[in-house]
């Protein structure tokens, strides 16, 4: 039985009088890619970013319940959020390419982490942007601003700066939403690769990404985990707690 690397227990989450999240506990795998999906509001996205601990400054908030990386608890006083983040990096839903070329976005978190060999920096150019199924579109576009990419390239780039800090983990908060079909089949693509050495979770755009990608899923509705099983169990044998609507692939 593949290991938990992440463990959820007992989660409830506040913004406010409104609770987002409902006593939700879940395994997340390791090395395997665990869909977290259903209607908007479900609380999906406030879920990816309590794994790395992206509320941590939004006021009036609260939670309750446990979260464990590797069996430690992310919100124990011994844990420093910053170096949380450099193990569960987190990649949204548009693309949010930095100023500057295509190299100065990958290795911008290298630059803050103190790296300065060049060396380095460039055997991690290489690696990420490959990883991300990068490489061979921008080999020879390094130092052409990271803006005159397309949309989809622009994505995969983000995902690429992610993995240049070598994450554990890698969170995606629906990346393909604005993307054509093309460029989404290009990302979902890197993801297979990818779980060979990641532990990733991702929020889809649609419920036909969810039954292409996931070895594992969760449906959330209105805060609560209605459901968690293998993919190809839970798209084929839905329970009857899930939406018509849902079911026939309508978000929202």
């Amino acid at each position: 039985m593949t290991r938990a690397k992440i463990r959820i227990e007992q989660v409830s989450y506040f913004y406010g009088p409104k609770q987002a999240l409902k006593d939700v506990s879940v395994d997340v795998p390791e090395k395997a890619i665990t869909v977290f999906f259903g209607p908007a509001g479900g609380g999906k996205t406030t879920l990816l970013r309590l794994i790395n601990r992206l509320n941590d400054l939004v006021d009036g908030t609260r939670m309750s319940g446990h979260i464990y990386l590797d069996e430690a608890d992310i919100y124990g006083p011994q844990v420093n959020a910053s170096q949380l983040r450099r193990r569960v990096g987190m990649v949204f839903a548009l693309p949010l390419p930095l100023p500057g070329t295509v190299r100065e976005n990958v290795v911008y978190g290298l630059m803050l982490a103190g790296v300065r060999d060049q060396a380095l920096q460039d055997e991690m150019l290489f690696r990420s942007l490959n990883q991300a199924a990068l490489w061979d579109e921008v080999k020879d576009r390094l130092d052409d601003p990271a803006s005159a990419l397309s949309g989809g390239q622009q994505q995969r780039l983000c995902i690429a700066r992610s993995l240049a800090l070598e994450p554990e983990i890698l969170l995606l908060d629906e990346p393909t939403s604005g993307l054509d079909p093309i460029s989404t089949a290009k990302v979902e693509e890197s993801l297979f690769k990818l779980k060979e050495d990641y532990t990733i979770v991702i929020v889809p755009h649609s419920i036909q990404q969810a039954a292409r990608v996931a070895d594992e899923a969760a449906f959330f509705l209105m805060g609560e985990l209605i459901e968690h099983q293998p993919g190809k169990q839970i798209f084929t044998t839905p329970q009857e707690k899930r939406t018509e609507d849902y079911i026939t692939g309508r978000f929202g």
